[in-house]
């Protein structure tokens, strides 16, 4: 199984979109509190995440909790706009943890040192003058290639 996990993410239809993503992709979503929005039906409607019964969502208190966690990942690849390799030269195994920071600050910087420069991935881009794809978008693009090189999502 492949985990995505959200760093206190801020905006609820970003969240819905990666919720859709998860379940249609038998993924589990981790959701790391302080969220920046309510997880309630009008915001689930609002994302269009009619979804949300059929998805293996876990909440967690703050980061501590989600490590002591026995739902969690095996190991972890954080993506940020801060690191040099990009997620087409990670090798993903089963069981893999894709962390994204949340749409306003990104990750902290003690996280960025938790996960090591080993584990952090960038998804590259032609423009320099832009900073980064939209959270749903990178985690779309990051999950879908992580379940193709594990083929845990066959045709």
């Amino acid at each position: 199984m492949l985990h995505v996990v959200l760093y206190q993410p801020q905006i609820a239809p970003n969240t819905g979109n990666i919720g859709r993503l998860c379940a249609l992709s038998c993924s589990r979503l981790h959701l790391i509190h302080p969220l920046g929005f309510e997880i309630n039906d009008r915001n689930l409607r609002r994302a269009g995440m009619d979804y949300w019964q059929k998805l293996d969502v876990h909440e967690h208190d703050d980061w501590a909790a989600f490590n002591a966690s026995d739902k969690g990942p095996k190991r972890l690849w954080l993506l940020t706009t801060k690191a040099t390799q990009s997620f087409w030269q990670a090798e993903y195994a089963d069981g893999d943890g894709l962390v994204f920071g949340n749409e306003g600050s990104g990750a902290p910087e003690w996280l960025h040192d938790e996960i090591g420069d080993s584990q952090r991935l960038t998804i590259p881009h032609g423009n320099s003058d832009l900073r980064s794809l939209n959270l749903s978008s990178a985690a779309a693009i990051t999950c879908y290639e992580a379940l193709r090189q594990t083929k845990l999502l066959e045709d």
